[in-house]
């Protein structure tokens, strides 16, 4: 059978979609019928009102072993001459639990209190229209809250600060702390766009590409390991390290006059001497007794019976991929690409608004076909939309060998709505196939991005520069060559357990540790069995419940534990739950946790109002802070201008493509024929 050159074709198709009209989404959610998110920022004409009210961000993290504790303050004032009501919408960890609010006025500190998210809606609003200062922090997505400000007077300042808690993992000895700074645009899915219930954060206002904000933003870290801290470097910011003893640092913004605020934070280390390779903590000292379990997995082991692979790598080509991001995707791909054996095939799905293949199944790794997919993405630029769904079913649907294991590897920023819709289109194909994903960009959607490893049974990886795409694909390649610990079993004899979380452990693929929280009664005795399937065969540990160490983590940050239960349990139960499946009972179980922990969950919020009436005009203006672009993220990623005349170049090129695809597509058939 004569083999099909498709490349010309799938070229030409990927620009017309490219260039098509609808991808021109920017502008202000003011214009037409509907909202259109997100959209550019321009400075109105009216000098009275403060369109940048947050005037400072500052960070305090506090790392001991594996808990990180940080303080968030965000200071608001109104420098314009009318009163004002602020929205931000800012990002963090997924793994945090905001479990702490404090707003401050003056000499007046307010703590926040833990409420149903409907009671602390209307309470704020009633605060609001009695003219009171009044603050309430809401979870939009795991990693996304929204702060709104109400009625801040002219001269006026509102210090908000907010408590967190996170589990810091590693991998292969390395632990990385991430601080997300700049919530990305997000790209609303078609039923988002046009349903009028739809959440509108998104439909934020950004400013232009290489435009910085007024404001300041500082960060502060102290790491107290309790053993020796080395290679302490971050490769998002420069930094300056201070180590008077050798198991604790001081990390601070090299130079703080260099705005930090729009590209994730990132902190790795590593640990040397007696390294924390796992064990078990108690609590003791609440009304619950709760443990957090850490499982070290065994150093890998080479297995040389590894069936052949299928390998399908979804490119976003979105308009937010522009520049950087694709440059580092292409690389990525290519490293991939290059590295498959010849008992390997693969394939190559383009998608912004619409998804195209680079041919109709997959194609055996030769040096032909690798060529044929570099010289594809060699010729891309990024345009558009980002609709992963429709990409992702296009690539499951593909025709398959039963014989060969399929992996899929997503490769976005993630600048979309709608993740539970991928999560639960991952889930209902499980059974035989693999889901990888590959964040790129300095500021990613993590909650999507890790979503798809966590509900694909497969890893997530992030890449912030072209230096880190080769590391990242080599870090790749060894998680899927061989599994280190499979069909992981533990069983806790003589430990009476319960609500641990997660319920089920993953196959390990890597050196990194698995974490299992949960509740204990009677006494800390027993023993605690951890067993498996590796390489090399059985594998089993043993953990004397009585070797514990009892308390140590509260002794530093409170009830670090029960955080940490809480946000797990919680994640299992919405985060990368199915897309219509929270029932009202599991509604109720999130908002009983969120009030028990006062925690902020998707149906818990924090509030806080001043009884002081402030604002006894009642007059005052509603406005959104703006936000900046991710670093090395261009302009397209919020909207394109052009391509809707015919004179302008895009127009042109896009007539060029209209007429001559279905030219070759007629050359095809009569190939064939």
């Amino acid at each position: 059978m004569k083999k099909k050159n498709n490349w010309p074709l799938a070229v030409l198709t990927v620009l017309f979609f490219a260039l098509s009209p609808k991808h021109a989404y920017g502008g202000s959610p003011d214009e037409g019928a509907q909202t259109q998110a997100p959209y550019f920022f321009i400075e109105g004409a009216d000098p009275a009102i403060d369109r940048f009210p947050l005037k400072d961000t500052s960070v305090e993290t506090h790392i001991s072993g594996t808990i990180a504790e940080t303080f968030v303050t965000q200071t608001y004032a109104n420098e314009g001459t009318r009163p004002i009501n602020a929205s931000y919408v800012f990002p963090v960890s997924t793994k945090v639990s905001v479990h702490g609010m404090t707003m401050q006025i003056a000499d007046q500190m307010i703590t926040a209190k833990i409420k149903e998210k409907e009671e602390a809606k209307e309470e704020f609003e009633e605060a609001k229209s009695e003219g009171k200062s009044a603050s309430l922090l809401e979870e939009q997505r795991p990693n996304v809250f929204t702060m709104d400000v109400a009625n801040i007077l002219p001269g006026d300042e509102v210090r908000i600060q907010l408590h967190y808690t996170e589990l810091i993992g590693s991998v292969d000895g390395t632990y990385q702390f991430v601080f997300p700074t700049v919530a990305g645009p997000r790209y609303p899915s078609p039923s988002e766009a046009y349903d009028p219930k739809a959440e509108k954060w998104a439909a934020s206002p950004y400013l232009p590409q290489g435009t910085t904000p007024p404001g300041t933003y500082s960060v502060d870290i102290e790491l107290a390991a309790g053993v020796p801290v080395s290679q302490i470097h971050s490769p998002s910011h420069e930094i300056c390290v201070t180590q008077e003893d050798p198991s604790i640092a001081k990390i601070a913004l090299a130079d703080p006059s260099v705005y930090a605020g729009d590209r994730d934070l990132i902190l790795e280390y590593k640990l040397t001497g007696e390294e924390m390779t796992g064990g078990l903590l108690l609590d003791d000292s609440g009304e619950e007794d709760l443990f957090m379990l850490t499982l070290q997995p065994p150093e890998r082991v080479q297995n040389g019976d590894i069936l052949p692979r299928e390998y399908i790598f979804v490119l976003d080509v979105s308009g937010s991929m522009g520049g950087y991001p694709l440059d580092t995707a292409k690389a990525l791909i290519r490293d991939l690409v290059l590295n498959l054996t010849e008992a390997d095939c693969f394939n190559l799905i383009l998608f912004s608004d619409d998804a195209v293949p680079l041919a109709d199944r997959s194609l055996p790794a030769s040096s032909a076909n690798v060529q044929l997919a570099c010289d594809l993405i060699d010729r891309l630029e990024g345009g558009g939309g980002t609709l992963l769904a429709p990409a992702l079913e296009d690539a499951i649907s593909l025709p398959r060998d039963r014989d060969v294991a399929r992996s899929i590897v997503t490769i976005t920023d993630g600048y979309l709505s709608g993740e539970k819709e991928i999560f639960d289109l991952i889930r209902g194909h499980l059974g035989d196939t693999s889901f990888f994903s590959f964040g790129i960009g300095s500021s990613v959607n993590r909650y999507l991005i890790e979503g798809i490893g966590t509900a694909g049974a497969g890893e997530a990886f992030v890449v912030t520069d072209e230096e880190d795409a080769a590391e990242a694909a080599s870090r790749f390649r060894t998680y899927i060559q061989s599994p280190i610990l499979t069909d992981i079993q533990v069983d806790f004899d003589g430990f009476d357990v319960y609500d641990v979380e997660p319920s089920a452990i993953p196959t390990l693929f890597a050196k990194k540790p698995v974490v299992l929280l949960g509740k204990w009664r009677g006494e800390p005795t027993g023993t605690i069995r951890i067993s498996g399937k590796s390489g090399s065969g059985d594998y089993q540990l043993e953990i004397p419940v009585s070797q514990a160490l009892q308390g140590a983590a509260e002794k530093e940050t409170g009830n670090a534990i029960g955080y940490l239960w809480a946000r797990t349990r919680v994640a299992q139960l919405t985060d990368l739950g199915s897309f219509d499946s929270e029932t009202e009972a599991i509604r109720k179980e999130v908002t009983d946790i969120g009030l028990t922990y006062s925690m902020v969950t998707p149906y818990t919020s924090f509030i806080a109002v001043s009884e002081a009436i402030q604002n006894t005009t009642g007059d005052s203006t509603d406005v959104d802070q703006p936000l900046p672009l991710p670093s090395r993220v261009s302009n397209l990623a919020v909207g394109t201008v052009g391509y809707t005349t015919g004179s302008e170049p895009g127009s042109i090129l896009l007539l060029f493509a209209a007429l001559l695809i279905p030219a070759l597509c007629i050359l095809e058939r009569r190939k064939a024929k």
